[in-house]
């Protein structure tokens, strides 16, 4: 018979490791020169979800589709999904292993300025520049994915036509929604993200095995393994191959989140590793079947392809399940991308909090303010949503500028993923590791990582078809040219001289004192 008094001991035990968890914590972001601002009550289960849906295979592999059926077609997205995914888990093995030596919101450029060997400030500065071009696009890609389908679904309900101008507008809605659902507070995020990996693994479950059951024709192998197509207008098909792995890397990007809400979690130093890497090993695994699965289930590719609703994937469903059975499954679709926007904007906003607390960006005390009833950073939520609205504005008159989007998030995120694990490579040996490291294997993995990098960087400012006009221009060197001369120009006239990375707040005493003064 269980003795009560050995039961509350037992309770006890339980409290006293999670609250020297939390004082662990506490401590070593003290050592990092932070104050516990922001609410420490994410799980590690709910960073991993973070990073997850942010990721969103239900997103990503679905609004560039019609993209990947283009240039390379059914051989590229099959065989393009894991070879961009075994390289990313390169990028993110190495990240993580930075990520638990340096818990913080601030992520990668904080990791930067602890790492240069010399000139830290500086590639400090264009780190988190690139984080956040990057993080902007992402929000702007995935909420712009969800007006699409979104704008798809109601046509076929209601005849809401699928315009650039409907699609704008929904986009508008669905950011005004998140931003919304981030101001009520990290909690509620927490337990949407949690009902979100949930929502992606059985979504993609009942979207694949309706397109196996139902479908009385189905494509072969031959096709779905070995088939290519360029619609380009490029000759050259290993060009057009290489163009057809931004669907991959596209949706694979975002597993930063992790490291940028570890402020917000416990056990931050095990917990925002795993949550990079378990987002990515997951996602590889779901998205794959996702794509065999609908795939196979194509019934008139052509159809599909040039479909009135301007997304291949909604065609695809009607064809091969009805009409009914479609919406549902766009219903399924909407949802998760719903959820990857919200946590897109989360990421986003802890960014941004971080980077104006070292004043970093233009009006960074405003950006900076916590919310006292919520302990969000409610104005850098504004922030992203704002700035990914403006940046998803050209869809109006450039109908190639939702890749661009998607480019301009590859390229902004992976060099700002890059930048830090290049500069832990240079320290070797000297590196200190975290509770989660990769011991021997940290150097072939940041070589490999880096490499990748370098390599996507500059097929993804390619153009993507031919002839190139002003309408299907690829805009993606014109968007990271402006941000990357904007921080440029400003490092050169004034921040060199003021800005001197992360900045210390205080002595563990004098963050201890802060800390309770936010308490009362």
């Amino acid at each position: 018979m269980l003795n009560p008094s050995d039961s509350a001991a037992g309770a006890r035990a339980v409290e006293d490791s999670a609250a020297a968890v939390r004082t662990a914590d506490e401590q070593r972001l003290h050592e990092l020169g932070y104050t516990q601002e922001l609410a420490r009550s994410m799980s590690g289960f709910s960073n991993f979800a973070v990073s997850f849906s942010i990721v969103s295979i239900l997103s990503g592999c679905l609004t560039l589709y019609g993209f990947g059926m283009a240039t390379g077609g059914p051989a590229m997205i099959t065989w393009g999904w894991p070879l961009v995914g075994l390289m990313t888990l390169t990028v993110g093995l190495a990240m993580a292993e930075i990520c638990s030596s340096y818990p913080t919101a601030g992520g990668l450029y904080y990791w930067a300025a602890q790492l240069a060997p010399s000139r830290g400030p500086a590639w400090s500065w264009f780190t988190g520049w690139f984080n956040f071009l990057g993080q902007v696009a992402v929000t702007a890609g995935v909420d712009f994915g969800a007006g699409f389908f979104t704008n798809a679904f109601l046509e076929m309900q209601f005849g809401f036509a699928a315009t650039p101008a409907h699609t704008v507008e929904l986009f508008a809605v669905i950011l005004v929604l998140h931003g919304l659902l981030n101001t009520l507070g990290v909690r509620l995020v927490a337990i949407l993200n949690n009902v979100s990996v949930w929502w992606h693994l059985v979504g993609v479950a009942v979207i694949v095995g309706a397109l196996v059951l139902v479908p009385s024709h189905h494509e072969s192998a031959s096709f779905v393994f070995t088939k290519f197509v360029n619609n380009t207008g490029f000759h050259n098909s290993f060009y057009v191959a290489m163009l057809g792995l931004l669907l991959a890397q596209y949706t694979l990007t975002g597993y930063d989140a992790s490291a940028h809400m570890t402020e917000e979690t416990k056990d931050a130093a095990r917990s925002g590793p795993r949550g990079i890497v378990m987002s990515i090993v997951v996602s590889l695994v779901a998205g794959w079947i996702l794509l065999l699965g609908i795939t196979f289930a194509i019934q008139n590719y052509d159809g599909a392809l040039n479909s009135a609703t301007g997304v291949p994937p909604a065609q695809i469903f009607i064809d091969a399940v009805g009409t009914n059975g479609a919406k549902f499954l766009l219903l399924i679709v909407i949802g998760a991308q719903f959820f990857c926007g919200m946590a897109s904007v989360t990421a986003n906003s802890r960014m941004i909090y971080a980077f104006s607390r070292d004043g970093a960006l233009p009006g960074s005390r405003f950006w900076h303010r916590i919310n006292p009833r919520t302990q969000t950073p409610t104005s850098a939520v504004w922030f992203a949503a704002v700035g990914a609205f403006l940046l998803g504005v050209p869809d109006l008159w450039n109908p190639t500028a939702y890749a661009a989007v998607t480019s301009v998030s590859v390229i902004g995120l992976y060099i700002a993923y890059a930048i830090p694990v290049l500069l832990r490579l240079r320290q070797g040996e000297r590196f200190q590791n975290g509770p989660w490291n990769l011991g021997r294997w940290s150097r072939p993995i940041g070589v490999v990582a880096v490499g990748w990098t370098a390599l996507i960087t500059v097929l993804f400012m390619l153009p993507t078809l031919s002839p190139i006009t002003a309408s299907n221009f690829n805009y993606t060197p014109v968007a990271v040219a402006v941000v990357l001369g904007f921080a440029g120009i400003w490092w050169l006239v004034s921040a060199r001289h003021w800005f001197t990375g992360p900045k210390i707040h205080g002595t563990p005493e004098e963050l201890a004192a802060i800390e309770r003064e936010l308490e009362i």
